[in-house]
Parts: C-alpha cells; sequence; structure tokens
C-alpha cells in the first residue's frame, strides 16, 4: 500500500496519485490532510481518498510531505458522498473539497517564516538543516516553503520548521499553521496572597497617589466578593467606569490584581431555561404515525402541510426521537434569515447541544462548528446547503423545510447540486432518514410521492383549527375601463386596506420587483440605459437616485437629459416595489408603511428592527418582494395584497406557474393565522387564468394534476431529465463557434430530438462574457446512463480541441 490518491483543492478532472514514504505507511488513513507538492513548487492540502499498491506506469509519483491530522478529519461517508456528487452533477471533486471545507483547514503555499524578534539562538542545539535555515532567516528578513526546498530536502521541511517553532526561533506566517486559533478571552482577579501578606488599608494607602488605581482596585474586590465564583471579564471593568488600560496594567505589575485567559467558543449558545415541546394535535399526531410508518418501510417522507398548520412541530417531535436514539440531526433551510423562530424554540429544549452552519459565519466559527460535529458535541444542526458536507459521526435525522425553494440550488454558486436531492443520498449513505416539508412541494416531489418513492403526508389544516385565508381576484382590467383605479391600485383594494387600518390590523402587499421602475426611457428617441457588462436593461432605484445593474451590480447616476437626443422628456417605465411602496404612503399618509426587499435590509440587524416593529404593532403596511413570503408568523396580518399579479406568470421558465403558485400560496399563508379571517386579494388582468381559478379553490390536487399535465404535454420534468451546457467567452464570435462545434459534437452520440440548441442565452452577455447553451432533454430509467456517458463522451471530444479551452463551460444537471 505504497500509493495514495489526493483530492486537491483544484478544479481539476480526478484524483492525483502520490507516493506514500515508508516512515507514514503506518500513520496515512483515507479522510486525513496531507501537504503535497503540485506542479513544481506549490504546496497543496490534499485529502487522503483511497491508498493502494498500483505505482502508476506513466509517470513518477511525487512523494507525500506530511501528515496533518492524527485521526481521519473527513468520514468515510462524506468521500462516498463527494464522490456522488462529482458523478451525478458531472463536476470535480477538487471543486467539492474547496466548497465544503473552511479556508482555515485547507492550507496554502507560498507562506513565510521570519526570526522572532529579540531572541538568542544556541547554534549547539540545532541540527544542519536547523542551522541553514536560521542563517537564511538572518540574511534575508522573511523566506517562503519554496525558497527553503533549494537548501533542505522536502521530507525535513515541515520537521525542521516545527522544530525551530517549538523552540521559539521562529514565525510562521498563519497560512501554514492552521489559521484556526482558539478565542480567549481575558479575566482578572485580586490576587489572594498579596492580601494575606498585607493588610488591605495598607494596600489602600498605598494606592492613595493613584485614586483610579484605587477605584479600580476596589471595583475589582467588590465584585469578587460578590460572586466568588464568577470570574471577572476584563472588557467589563472598562465599560462600567472610565479606567484606562494602564491603570489596569500598574496594579498586575504590583503584584495586586492578576490577569489570565480563558479559551471560549466564537459562537454563543443558548444558556436560559430549558423547556418541554407543547403536545401535538390530532391532526398533527394522524400525520407523526404516517411518518412513523415510512421511517419503518425504509421510505423518506414529503410532509404537504398547508400554510401554519403546525409543521415544525412535528420536526421537533421527529428530531426529539432521533436525539432520544443518540443520533444526530441535519435541519436545512434555505437561507439563514429564516432561522430566526425555528432557532428560539429549539434553543429552549436544547440549549449548548445545537449549532448552526451558514455562510455568513466568519471562518473561524466554521471551523469551531465543523470541530464540534466531528467530536459529536452538537445533537442538532440547522444550516444552509454547506451544512451538508460537516463530518457527522451518527447522523439518524436530516429535515428539509421549505424544500421547493430554489435556494436549495442557486446556479450562481460552483459546484452546482440541488441540495435536496443531494440530502436524500447523504441520508442513504449514513443511513438516515429524511423528511421534505412544504406547503407547496415541488412539482417533482409531489410526482415521487404520487408514484410511492417517497411517502405522502397531508395535513390540510391549520393549527388549532384555524380557517385557510380565503382569495378574491380583482379584475383590473375592468377598473380601469370604469376609471376606479389610483396608480396600480383598484379602489376596491384601496377599500379593503383601509378596513385594515381602521380595525388596527396589519396588511402586506407582495411585488416581487426590486428598486423603482425597469426602465428609464426617452420620449423624443426611445433611447434606455443598457449595462456595459450586461445585455440588460438598468433598473432605477429611486431612492439612492442611480441606476443599478441586478446581474453585476454596476452603478450610474440617472441621466437628466438624454445621451442620445439631449432631450429633457425621461420617462420611468414600468413597476418596481419602491414605487409601490411611495404610492401607498401617498393614499395612507398616516399609515406606517415599511419596505422588506434586498435593498432595504442591507443594513446591519435590518431584520430585526423590521421584525420588531411588526411584532409590536408599529408597522400598519408591509410592502416587499418574496422576502415577506418566508417565515413571517406573526398575529395581526390579516389581508394579503398582490397589485401586480402577472407579472409572476409571464416569464421565460418553464417552472413559471409553478412559481407563481408557490408564491402566493406562501404570502397568502402570512394572513390570518391566528384568527382565521385572513384574506388574500389578487389583482390581475387575466382573472381567468387557470393557475388564479385553482387557488381559490384550495384544491392544491387540481392544480398539480395541472402542472404535470402541462409538463407531460411540452416534455419538461418530472417526464424527462434537464441537463444544460453553457459556454462564456469574451469574444462573441468565438463562443459562437464553440457551441456550434459542441452542437454537432453532441448529435454525432445524442438523438436528434434531445438536443435543442445551441442558441444565445436568453441573456446574451453577463459581466462582460458572452453566453451560449444546449438544453438536452434525456429520457428517465437506465437509458439516461447510457446517454449521460455518450454526453461525457461529447464533452471529452470537446474539451480535446486546444482553440476552446478559453471557452468557460458550466453543466447544470436537473437544474
Amino acid at each position: 500500500m505504497n500509493f495514495a490518491q489526493i483530492i486537491l483543492p483544484l478544479n481539476l478532472k480526478g484524483t492525483f496519485t502520490y507516493k506514500v514514504p515508508v516512515d507514514f505507511l503506518e500513520k496515512i488513513e483515507i479522510g486525513m490532510r496531507v501537504l503535497v507538492p503540485f506542479r513544481g513548487k506549490k504546496i497543496y492540502t490534499g485529502i487522503v481518498c483511497e491508498i493502494h499498491d498500483t505505482e502508476p506506469e506513466s509517470f513518477v509519483p511525487k512523494e507525500i510531505i506530511s501528515i496533518l491530522d492524527d485521526a481521519p478529519i473527513l468520514p468515510n461517508e462524506q468521500i462516498r458522498f463527494w464522490n456522488w456528487l462529482s458523478e451525478y452533477y458531472l463536476c470535480n471533486l477538487g471543486e467539492i473539497y474547496r466548497f465544503a471545507f473552511p479556508s482555515s483547514l485547507k492550507l496554502e503555499s507560498e507562506t513565510y517564516l521570519k526570526l522572532k524578534t529579540n531572541v538568542t539562538i544556541d547554534f549547539e542545539n540545532l541540527d544542519v538543516n536547523e542551522m541553514y535555515l536560521i542563517q537564511a532567516l538572518e540574511v534575508r528578513q522573511t523566506i517562503n516553503l519554496t525558497e527553503i526546498e533549494a537548501f533542505i530536502p522536502k521530507k525535513e521541511i515541515m520537521k525542521t520548521i516545527s522544530s525551530l517553532i517549538d523552540l521559539q526561533y521562529i514565525e510562521i506566517d498563519e497560512k501554514i499553521a492552521e489559521k484556526y486559533k482558539q478565542k480567549e478571552v481575558a479575566f482578572v482577579k485580586i490576587n489572594e496572597e498579596a492580601l494575606k501578606n498585607r493588610a488591605l488599608p495598607e494596600i489602600l494607602l498605598e494606592l492613595k497617589r493613584s485614586p483610579k488605581q484605587q477605584e479600580l482596585f476596589l471595583l475589582i474586590l467588590e465584585k469578587q466578593t460578590e460572586n466568588p465564583e464568577k470570574p471577572i471579564r476584563k472588557s467589563e471593568l472598562f465599560d462600567e467606569g472610565n479606567f484606562s488600560h494602564a491603570q489596569l496594567k500598574s496594579l498586575v505589575e504590583k503584584n495586586l490584581v492578576h490577569e489570565f485567559l480563558i479559551q471560549k467558543d466564537r459562537l454563543e449558545s443558548f444558556e436560559g431555561e430549558i423547556e418541554e415541546i407543547e403536545k401535538l394535535t390530532d391532526a398533527q399526531l394522524k400525520a407523526k404515525n404516517e411518518i412513523d410508518d415510512a421511517f419503518s418501510e425504509g421510505k423518506n417522507v414529503l410532509l404537504h402541510g398547508v400554510t401554519s398548520s403546525g409543521k415544525t412541530h412535528i420536526y421537533l417531535e421527529k428530531i426529539e426521537e432521533t436525539v432520544t436514539e443518540g443520533k444526530n440531526v441535519l435541519f436545512l433551510l434555505p437561507e439563514i434569515s429564516l432561522t430566526k423562530q425555528i432557532v428560539q424554540r429549539l434553543e429552549k429544549k436544547y440549549g449548548k447541544q445545537l449549532g448552526f452552519y451558514h455562510q455568513k459565519l466568519t471562518d473561524f466559527e466554521r471551523v469551531e462548528v465543523w470541530r464540534k460535529v466531528r467530536n459529536n458535541e452538537l445533537k442538532i444542526l440547522i444550516g444552509t446547503r454547506n451544512a451538508l458536507f460537516l463530518p457527522f459521526q451518527n447522523l439518524g435525522l436530516i429535515v428539509v423545510d421549505e424544500e421547493h425553494d430554489s435556494m436549495y440550488r442557486p446556479r450562481e454558486v460552483s459546484p452546482y447540486f440541488n441540495a435536496k436531492d443531494a440530502a436524500q443520498v447523504l441520508a442513504q449513505i449514513y443511513g438516515a432518514n429524511v423528511i421534505l416539508g412544504s406547503a407547496t412541494p415541488s412539482v417533482e416531489s409531489y410526482y415521487f410521492a404520487k408514484k410511492e418513492k417517497l411517502k405522502y403526508v397531508f395535513l390540510g389544516e391549520r393549527f388549532g383549527n384555524v380557517k385557510l385565508p380565503e382569495y378574491e381576484l380583482v379584475n383590473f382590467k375592468e377598473s380601469q375601463d370604469s376609471k376606479n383605479i389610483v396608480g396600480n391600485f383598484s379602489t376596491q383594494l384601496i377599500e379593503e386596506i383601509r378596513k385594515e387600518l381602521d380595525r388596527k390590523k396589519q396588511t402586506m402587499i407582495l411585488h416581487n420587483r426590486r428598486g423603482y421602475a425597469n426602465v428609464v426611457e426617452c420620449e423624443s428617441c426611445g433611447y434606455v440605459n443598457y449595462c456595459s457588462n450586461c445585455d440588460v436593461v438598468m433598473t432605477y432605484h429611486k431612492f439612492s437616485n442611480e441606476l443599478k445593474c441586478h446581474y453585476c451590480g454596476q452603478k450610474a447616476a440617472k441621466p437628466k437629459i438624454c445621451p442620445k437626443c439631449h432631450s429633457e422628456k425621461l420617462n420611468t417605465r414600468g413597476v418596481g416595489v419602491e414605487q409601490i411602496h411611495e404610492e401607498i404612503s401617498k393614499i395612507f399618509p398616516d399609515a406606517e408603511v415599511d419596505r422588506m426587499d434586498v435593498d432595504s435590509m442591507r443594513r446591519k440587524f435590518a431584520y430585526e428592527k423590521l421584525y420588531e416593529k411588526l411584532e409590536e404593532g408599529e408597522t400598519d403596511i408591509l410592502v416587499g418582494t418574496q422576502m415577506i413570503s418566508k417565515g413571517l408568523d406573526f398575529d395581526n396580518i390579516e389581508l394579503v395584497a398582490i397589485p401586480k399579479a402577472d407579472s409572476l406568470l409571464y416569464v421565460q421558465d418553464f417552472r413559471a406557474e409553478e412559481r407563481a403558485y408557490q408564491l402566493i400560496t406562501q404570502v397568502s399563508g402570512r394572513a390570518g393565522r391566528i384568527s382565521g379571517e385572513g384574506k388574500v386579494l389578487i389583482q390581475t388582468y387575466n382573472p381567468y387564468h387557470p393557475v388564479f381559478e385553482r387557488i381559490k379553490e384550495h384544491d392544491s390536487s387540481k392544480i398539480y394534476e395541472h402542472f404535470l399535465e402541462e409538463r407531460k404535454k411540452f416534455l419538461y420534468p418530472p417526464f424527462v431529465k434537464l441537463i444544460l451546457i453553457e459556454l462564456k467567452h469574451r469574444r462573441e464570435d468565438k463562443v459562437n463557434r464553440a457551441s456550434q462545434f459542441m452542437g454537432s459534437v453532441l448529435r454525432k452520440y445524442l438523438p436528434e430530438e434531445c438536443i435543442l440548441g445551441p442558441e444565445k442565452s436568453p441573456i446574451g452577455k453577463l459581466n462582460l462574457l458572452y453566453q451560449y447553451q444546449v438544453l438536452l432533454k434525456l429520457p428517465r430509467g437506465k437509458k439516461y446512463a447510457e446517454f449521460k456517458k455518450l454526453l461525457i463522451k461529447s464533452l471529452e471530444e470537446f474539451n480535446e480541441i486546444t482553440g476552446y479551452q478559453s471557452v468557460k463551460k458550466s453543466l447544470f444537471v436537473d437544474f
């Protein structure tokens, strides 16, 4: 077993073969991190994924430099999971490694060493390599790992560096030492010895000349006498009195006060009283029993519960059972802003056994969570999709809440994968169970549940038998014809909002478009401002008085005159959420109107402040984008209004109707959660559209039948498998030729009816890159595996053309 396959954090195909030095043969294990050289002088941290005795024939493998762990850092289950992801989503293992690991656990090359200041070196006790390194550092201030290789053998480098660090002769850049350091907090206490040897009046007399020191000493003494068990935080002293660090330092030097450090977690855990969960209702109990039956049959569950039916309550019961069995739970949420309410409930039950993992944590915080999961200190982990890659020891349950949410499969982050599907595979590897929960399941999940690949559990009544909101469609065309409108609102809708204000109830208005207006247009010549990086018109934001591109983030000042014909007649076209907010504020000048969208929520604690205002009843009307449809659970919201519902439907996407239904249902679920008097007003030019008609009937089975019928007719998932190939380059002619060649290679291997394109992408240029795409519709079942092999063959043939190597290629499987 002299060779190892190593995963490197590089977007390159496959793993890399290295020789295991004799000294490491007994230590090395699968899942450990190792330092390895790569392409000349670079050093990377790799993961051992296989150990074998097959010597490569075509090249001489390099040796592993050193092993970084005493025990495997990555469980075998995770390595199997990585391999599945790589194979299924056609991405590289290195991409997954880069995404999965906190960067502090991936050591890099180009690391600098330097001599410690004011250090006296005893050369007699150093070996040859250590002397060489010290001499080199005396000549040059800093030296990097690559340069050390010139005069010290690679095998000896890590040993030499470690030895000199232990002797405290040299310091190292944090890039090679693990960047992670435990957080330490400074505390102080009175020196007991000083009080034994000298009387208190004597000490106070000595400090008489320094009244501030005397005051600080007495404050510490008072705190220590009050609560001898509780250590006194250094920072507390400076918060309470007008003291300086110099005064404390003097007390420490006079040996009257001791200063000491205590290691502390960066992530605060719950310290309060732990509570029990309330009992389930009969309907919830029935649903829970059905879930138990499904798990005993080895099936995963789709829990379809109407809004406010208490799905979270059922999750809590199943979490409790899993934890009692001694197993761990992963609770996935589409985005971290939704965690607030579920966290409050779980913290009270599990306290310190609860952890979080998401993109907003700092790198050090992520390492802390990683280590706690590896040491099995956390029983429940709440996280977004990157929490799937933590080194779980005994996973028993995965809950995927809001399973329909598109945030589980963002196309902007590499590698592309669908967290909902990946969670089911991870659970299978660990032998765990999965609950997919939603009030509006995705069409695919619903189809598989009806085909009995998942167990379908329906929870059709709201918690406490509260009535579901009532839907009303407003024909905006008729209102326009009869002049019963004010701006974008019909008088009927305005009257309904006024009624709610009179009853001191709250209203939500949904408009899923950022900014004030879609476009600023010249009336004289029709000129509109395009983004210079992308093929999109820039959106006007009135609040900041600028034009913004919502794809690349470019900003520009709003023009005062048309740049083309110098006319001053510039008009705004299209309606954004800022405009709706402005209109409603003018119609109801006495009401408190707030806005919730990406732009208004950028400031720190913006979410928290808005939640508080809603909870206290200070906000009368909340206007927002799809953000308001998620996670808000307030008692006083009775009316939900959607003034421009058609804009949700007419989008260039086969999932547009499904998303419109999900968004409308989710946002309507915020209304009447306690009273059962919730009302939803949908303003549309087309009240007879099948989606609006069926939403009104409260019959989810009919609407899913409609979606499935449409999908079957036009061959879309779940009846086929979709793979999108996207090609990008700075030169349009080059990417166009590359896409044509890609199309011809694919047609050589796959049937014509499976290939759509190549075509220019719906947005032809993004961030200065021109985009072309090919869409593959492949049959499900055994045939799919054959076609996928042929696709890989086609891609290999495309990659052989050196002229197209600069063309960026992205693959999206099941997008």
